[in-house]
């Protein structure tokens, strides 16, 4: 999948695997039709592509409705700087790590929930000011990344805090300590955690530097200084800067991701007068496309150059990168599809349609053998939890077109909510592979664990 997720300051979270500073009850079958909604997708090119899926069927038909966590502090937060923080927001992103489900609200509360003991542990804002925009779990050791903006500073720029785990299981949220600290990441600076390469890419704008930290410990290894480097992509192994365009051209470097060596220098052509809708690097392959012109492949190697007509290739609103299998997911107008490297569609998933037109990278998962998506989608009436054909989509809804209706839930006599109630207005959804269970968050600020 996606090798980065960049971060940056905002006093919201943003979507998409990069987040910027910036400045300022039911009948049966109607249930039935409510879980359907939750589907997978195999997206696996291998030969033994029929067992996966009859594997993951067995994996997948008896989920159900096991938990509800709740996000929302009813005791409220004693900062009127900060009132927002004691409102009812939409969960915007979910990660579980031991056994314990991280939920980050919209109002950027961000609570912990044990799996063992079905119960709030507490919360990670360690600051009556603190807003958290983002989390990362860091598994080479073992912690929980925290990314924030602060009240006093006008949620101007970005502050990174590590806490192990295991702090956070007995409670101690505050017993973490500051990452990057030297760094100015205001806007349109940002922090990129690379799990791929177990690399951290911080930008500062104040000085125009880029520097690359281990995620091991957190040393800085290298950085880059080059006023003209506009952007920079990552890919396994390789880092590609991207630098101010020429009329007829765009200066390209290839850098080791390891210790920052040139591998290769070289410009690539552009046609004149044409905005340039992306370029992105994976491997050896470089993916260039100008507006209302065909998707260009070059292979950096040997500069061999092949073409997708732009009628069978269209800008996507989002790429997902499938190293495992050498293809890539295209995200456009609530569709999916699934590309090579010759330019060759893979798959084109017309049975299955996004439930929001703009991907959003909390709202899906992949496995880590890539072969299987995990969605909220829309789907046909005649489907059920797992069909074979699954109608599955990586995208869930964004609650901001429902803002204003009412936030008042039905709930069961239990106080819990009914199955039909929980899969409305998803707006989070995480995979837990070691456990098989699917976490879900929605508009209410709640959490859901299916589990089979």
């Amino acid at each position: 999948m996606e090798v980065g997720r960049r971060i940056s300051a905002s006093p919201r979270p943003c979507s998409g695997r990069r987040i910027l500073a910036k400045k300022k009850r039911a009948r049966s079958d109607g249930i039935v039709n409510s879980v359907k909604k939750l589907q997978r997708r195999e997206i696996s090119s291998k030969r033994d592509r029929v067992f996966g899926l009859s594997n993951a069927q067995e994996r997948f038909r008896n989920m159900h409705l096991k938990e509800e966590y709740d996000t929302h502090d009813p005791k409220g937060h004693s900062s009127p700087v900060l009132s927002f923080l004691m409102k009812r927001t939409r969960v915007i992103e979910i990660v579980a790590a031991r056994d314990i489900v991280f939920a980050l609200a919209h109002s950027g509360v961000c609570a912990a929930f044990s799996r063992e003991k079905n119960e709030r542990i507490c919360f990670l804002n360690v600051s009556p000011d603190e807003v958290i925009r983002s989390l990362f779990y860091n598994k080479n050791n073992d912690s929980l990344i925290t990314v924030s903006v602060y009240a006093s500073d006008n949620f101007s720029s970005l502050k990174c805090r590590s806490t192990r785990i295991e702090y956070i299981r007995r409670g101690q949220p505050d017993a973490g300590f500051s990452l990057f600290e030297s760094e100015s990441l205001k806007w349109p600076g940002f922090v990129e955690f690379d799990d791929v390469n177990g690399k951290v890419l911080t930008y500062s704008a104040q000085d125009s530097i880029y520097k690359v930290f281990d995620l091991k410990n957190y040393t800085m290894l290298y950085s880059i200084s080059d006023k003209h480097v506009q952007e920079i992509k990552i890919s396994p192994g390789i880092m590609l800067l991207i630098f101010n365009r020429a009329s007829s051209h765009v200066p390209l470097k290839i850098l080791s991701i390891e210790d920052g060596t040139v591998l290769k220098a070289f410009n690539h052509l552009l046609h004149r007068n044409k905005k340039v809708d992306f370029i992105e690097q994976f491997n050896e392959k470089l993916l260039v496309k100008q507006e209302n012109e065909n998707l260009q492949i070059l292979d950096v190697r040997n500069a061999e150059l092949m073409e997708v007509s732009k009628t069978e290739f269209m800008t996507p609103s989002a790429f997902i990168f499938l190293y495992e299998n050498q293809l890539f997911l295209t995200f456009r107008n609530r569709n999916v599809a699934v590309w090579n490297f010759r330019g060759e569609l893979v798959t084109s998933f017309e049975d299955h349609l996004l439930w929001h037109p703009d991907c959003n990278t909390n709202n899906i998962y992949i496995t880590s053998d890539q072969d299987l998506i995990i969605s909220y989608c829309k789907a046909d009436s005649d489907d059920h939890w797992m069909e074979a054909n699954g109608n599955g989509g990586p995208k869930v809804d964004d609650c901001d077109s429902s803002a204003g209706s009412s936030s008042k839930r039905s709930n069961s006599s239990l106080g819990r909510s009914t199955v039909a109630e929980a899969l409305e207005d998803i707006t989070a959804l995480f995979y837990d592979e070691e456990r098989n269970e699917i976490y879900t968050g929605n508009r209410h600020g709640l959490v859901h664990v299916w589990s089979n």
